[in-house]
């Protein structure tokens, strides 16, 4: 009767992680999302295509194999917290013919990068998820080469949403405020260079921001 037990609880835990995909219609979505996107990021952190970025928290993997496409002498680090995700994005990279791409198992407390790796850093939707946000900033910060730069994409809290699990309630909700962003990652010794608004467009009825910083 135990080992039923334990085999069921482990069943319920595969079976939630696994729901957590996206669904096709998400990844087109996102895919549409990530096209009008990438070059703008391109012209933001001045990208090369011979560059190494990293797409943090890579989700359904529709910037990763965007930005694949783009960095084309370049490469790709795919990381997420979510094996299952990973799962999906190296199937998502393996269709669409981009062999640029590597993958790495992402922790709580650290994207699991090697050390100054990357010219850039992307972590999109991801920050306000953070439980441990100085330790994995930390890590983050130390995959930059020196000069390297960090995009944080994300968006302010909309008000009365909740928290996302274990995170911390200066948060306000299922978001952050970019200034609070930039407050923190300050602290961590990363140079504030600007924060565009309403990204990607400009379109006034867009929430979402683009903070970047610089490793010194």
């Amino acid at each position: 009767m135990r080992l039923l037990l334990v085999l069921a609880a482990t069943c319920a835990s595969v079976a939630l992680l696994y729901a957590q995909a996206p669904s096709p219609e998400q990844l087109a979505q996102e895919r549409a999302q990530a096209e009008l996107e990438v070059p703008k990021l391109v012209e933001v952190l001045a990208l090369k295509p011979s560059m190494v970025v990293a797409d943090v928290g890579a989700g359904g993997g529709a910037m990763t194999v965007v930005l694949a496409k783009w960095l084309a002498t370049g490469r790709v680090l795919a990381t997420d917290i979510n094996p299952a995700f990973l799962d999906e994005v190296r199937e998502y990279a393996k269709r669409e013919g981009r062999s640029n791409v590597t993958f790495f198992q992402g922790l709580a407390a650290s994207a699991n990068l090697p050390a100054s790796c990357c010219d850039a850093i992307l972590m999109r939707n991801v920050y306000h998820h953070l439980t441990e946000p100085e330790t994995f900033i930390k890590s983050v910060t130390a995959s930059l080469k020196p000069g390297g730069q960090l995009a944080i994409v994300d968006f302010p809290a909309r008000p009365g949403s909740a928290l996302p699990k274990g995170v911390r309630a200066n948060r306000e909700g299922n978001g952050i405020r970019s200034s609070l962003v930039e407050e923190e990652l300050r602290r961590s010794g990363l140079a504030h260079v600007r924060t565009i608004q309403h990204w990607p467009t400009g379109n006034t009825n867009l929430v979402s921001y683009l903070a970047l910083f610089r490793k010194p």
